[in-house]
């Protein structure tokens, strides 16, 4: 299901509810107990889909084309702020001092994250996430699943070799083709649409802070 679709059928459930609602209020004479509890089911489970929904666009922080959520995982996070954490970012909800996560399905300009196009993550010197573990960026296709490639490899990060510029600064290819001469710095894309993970395990201050920025994901070159 595209956001677009799941946006319009959000807005149709909340109009479903407040009609309902409205319903109740000016015609409950005309309403059974039979009625009162299926409608009250339904309207308590379309509320909770719509409150998920404003809470995922509230709590989001969008920078470059990269989404996070700071705090989620926090001693007394209710169940609604989890569960929109988990309508943006469909994985695990850590505290942020144990790991964050930014998630990326556009480019820095905005347009979708596609196999056709060739892109440069360019972190500048001392520009890679800091932490006290280890960070990595995975890729996935548009269902948030790996991608199958020539060399199995779906993640790179401070683990898997990736060579540094003459200036201390690092960049990572993401496209369908190999590189020439940037193979260790490459993560493959599939040929459609495609998600980017970046994941921090923790992360150091800055990034606590809010004061850290994952660079814009750059469209170095198209196919077509």
């Amino acid at each position: 299901m595209s956001n677009r679709t799941y946006t319009f059928l959000v807005a149709l459930i909340g109009a479903v509810c407040v009609y309902v609602i409205i319903r109740h209020l000016f015609f409950a004479a005309a309403l059974t107990w039979r009625n009162d509890v299926i409608q009250g089911v339904l309207v308590g489970f379309g509320l909770a889909v719509v409150t998920v929904e404003i809470l995922a666009r509230i709590k989001a922080t969008r920078v470059n084309g990269w989404t996070t959520v700071f705090g989620t995982g926090l001693p007394g996070s209710d169940l609604f702020t989890r569960a929109a954490h988990a309508r943006i970012f469909p994985g695990p909800v850590n505290a942020p001092q144990e790991a964050m996560y930014w998630w990326a399905r556009v480019d820095g300009a905005g347009h979708a994250l596609s196999g056709a196009r060739a892109y440069r993550l360019h972190f500048p010197p001392g520009g890679l996430p800091p932490n006290d573990a280890f960070w990595s960026l995975t890729m996935a296709d548009a269902q948030n699943r790996f991608v199958a490639n020539p060399l199995n490899r779906y993640t790179v990060g401070d683990r898997s070799g990736l060579v540094p510029n003459a200036d201390g600064s690092v960049d990572i290819y993401i496209q369908q083709a190999a590189p020439a001469g940037h193979e260790p710095n490459w993560l493959p894309a599939p040929a459609g649409s495609f998600n980017i993970w970046l994941r921090a395990y923790m992360p150091g201050p800055a990034i606590l802070a809010g004061k850290y920025s994952v660079p814009p994901i750059l469209e170095v070159s198209s196919k077509g």
